[in-house]
């Protein structure tokens, strides 16, 4: 009997294995607070 389920689990396995798989699909979505190469500083450094 467990020889029966196992061999079903293995086949299953296989089989699910085979299957062709979709590609993932990857969407840019660009955010609000974007990293930006400069700085947004408006003021003055202190000294």
């Amino acid at each position: 009997m467990s020889k029966k389920i196992i061999l079903g689990l293995v086949l299953v396995s296989a089989l699910a294995a085979c299957q062709r798989r979709e590609p993932e699909i990857n969407v840019y979505t660009p955010m609000d607070g974007a990293v930006t190469p400069q700085p947004d500083f408006q003021g003055q450094y202190e000294n």
